[in-house]
């Protein structure tokens, strides 16, 4: 057997078994041929769907993938958030993912495969420690090798990394060792990024390396003409780029940007991509250059509105591209209106230049400016069922009420949740001596203990 689902391993069978065994320990079991052709061919697809999260992916034979998110992960929100993204995307597939992130590639093979949780997250300069407990099998080493340590006494990948290395160098030769530097960062371990050839691609290679930013810069706008004269003829327009350099130490540096739309504006995304050049580290020269249009969509020829004829729109497109490029497109958004009477539900957060489909608020009622995530308790003195309270305490500040107006009463939703048949709020608008103004409202309507709790909360401060 080379590979067994959850099921089988739960029913006692291991990878290795012979297949006549399993079959008479379980019967009735499944038995497919393996493909590993077909497996190495998908692998290499999905290594391909996954140039999504990184421009900086390759297979990690027999059944991971190792991407270089840095320089990425900001892009998707931080690396916890990316690494959610992922695990969710693979479910979406049916596939059960466990990801990991550390200084190496060594270390997050390690981690992902046998640190027993689905998401590690191996902090800067921890990577020692974090490998000191995992077993021998997280080096990657050949399964012969493994055995001949386990023999001598060798379980964890601490106790190996803790004896002298020239006696186990002359026993198992070079490629313990190195595996060892890989895992630790002190021998670096090149990825050769996968690639699609389906992109849009140019690449220059230079007889003699580079490496001061300036001559980086100059070339990566060369790159980006040809680009778009590429991109041009197809039709098409970048959404996403991709700047990957070649060292000649055999690694990799990358640089991604995003835009908002489909773009051929070669001035503004050479502006974007030099923006980032700083964040690269040439070392001892860069000799192939390589600008991927990873993301493109189609994309007309423009028409030019004559300002004596109409008004041209502000295009606010460029400064968005330039901020989400620094804090990801997270970062980024508007409100817009939701239809629900309960306050926290009328809103939601759209992309900053999505299309306005003309909804708005209602406004019998006055709003807040300031909405909090969440409805914050206080403590109140009101007469029951319809007045306003006398004070309120608030984050241990307590305020007399000078005027009020109210109560606005919002019922639950009973369409969408049946325990919310019954409930209601009160909201007040309440103005302390300080001239202070706040949006406050009582869980209940005062009388009937079903329609709510009867405490009170600070649900918004007007301007």
């Amino acid at each position: 057997m080379t590979a067994a689902d959850a099921l089988a391993e739960s029913a006692g069978l291991h990878v290795g078994m012979p297949a006549t065994k399993a079959q008479a320990l379980v019967p009735g079991l499944a038995v497919l041929d393996a493909d590993p052709a077909g497996d190495a061919n998908a692998l290499h697809r999905l290594a391909v769907w996954a140039l999504r999260f990184s421009p900086m992916v390759a297979p990690d034979p027999p059944d991971g993938l190792v991407i270089d998110t840095t320089g990425a992960d900001h892009l998707h929100g931080g690396e916890e958030v990316m690494l959610r993204a992922l695990v969710d995307r693979f479910a979406a597939s049916r596939l059960e993912a466990r990801v990991a992130i550390a200084d190496t590639w060594g270390a997050a093979h390690a981690a992902a495969r046998h640190a027993g949780a689905a998401m590690v997250i191996v902090e800067p300069g921890h990577t020692r420690r974090a490998l000191a407990a995992l077993p021998l099998a997280a080096l990657r080493l050949p399964d012969r090798m493994r055995a001949d340590l386990h023999v001598l006494g060798f379980s964890t990948i601490g106790e190996l990394a803790a004896q002298p290395r020239a006696p186990l160098t002359l026993r198992f030769g070079p490629q313990l060792a190195r595996r060892l530097d890989q895992a630790f960062g002190d021998v670096p371990e090149p990825i050769e990024p996968v690639r699609s050839l389906d992109l849009v691609e140019v690449r220059r290679t230079f007889a003699e390396p580079i490496g001061a930013p300036e001559t980086i810069r100059r070339y990566t706008g060369k790159l980006i003409v040809a680009l778009v004269s590429e991109l041009e003829g197809r039709g098409l327009g970048a959404r996403r780029l991709d700047l990957l350099f070649g060292r000649v130490d055999n690694r990799w540096e990358a640089i991604r940007i995003g835009t908002a739309r489909a773009e051929r504006d070669a001035r503004r995304l050479t502006r974007l991509l030099a923006e980032r050049i700083e964040t690269i580290d040439p070392g001892f020269g860069i000799e192939v250059m390589t600008l991927t249009a990873s993301l493109a969509e189609p994309l007309g020829a423009v028409q030019v509105i004559s300002s004596l004829v109409e008004e041209e729109e502000p295009d606010v497109s460029g400064l968005y591209d330039l901020i989400a490029n620094r804090v990801g497109e997270r970062g980024l958004y508007r409100f817009a209106p939701v239809a629900s009477d309960v306050p926290e539900r009328s809103v939601m957060q759209i992309g900053p230049l999505a299309l306005d489909d003309g909804a708005s608020w209602v406004d019998h009622w006055p709003r807040p400016s300031r909405l909090l995530a969440r409805p914050e308790p206080v403590e109140t003195m009101a007469l029951l069922p319809d007045h306003p309270p006398v004070w309120f305490t608030w984050r241990r500040q307590r305020r007399r009420v000078r005027r009020a107006d109210g109560p606005e009463r919002v019922f639950g939703e009973w369409w969408k949740r049946e325990a919310e048949a019954a409930t209601v709020r009160d909201y007040f608008r309440v103005e302390d001596d300080a001239g202070e103004r706040f949006w406050i409202y009582r869980a209940g309507d005062g009388e009937h203990p079903e329609t709510g709790s009867h405490r009170w909360y600070l649900h918004g401060i007007f301007a």
